[in-house]
């Protein structure tokens, strides 16, 4: 089965996560609402993702995996529906 990536924004009622979502190329979960609408899985991983927490001042934190569950999502955006860019923190020197 051929995947593609689909750059995606989310929040939850404490975070916003800006990660990459790996979708089927096309027909069957080539949706991001087929993913957020899959009863039988409780997780949603996302990749290279920065994580904001909200009402916190600053950047957000790089992760390379991030398992967010599905019942905790409060909204999500497409990338190609104009979902916001995280800023990432600078790494320390």
């Amino acid at each position: 089965m051929e995947h593609r990536n689909e750059r995606v924004y989310v929040e939850t009622q404490r975070h916003r996560i800006s990660g990459w979502l790996t979708l089927a190329h096309d027909g069957y979960r080539s949706r991001v609402t087929d993913v957020l609408n899959a009863s039988e899985r409780d997780f949603i991983p996302l990749t290279d993702c920065i994580v904001e927490l909200i009402g916190v001042e600053g950047r957000g934190t790089r992760h390379d995996v991030v398992a967010l569950s599905r019942h905790q999502i409060v909204l999500v955006i497409p990338a190609s529906e104009g979902a916001p860019e995280l800023r990432v923190e600078p790494e320390a020197a």
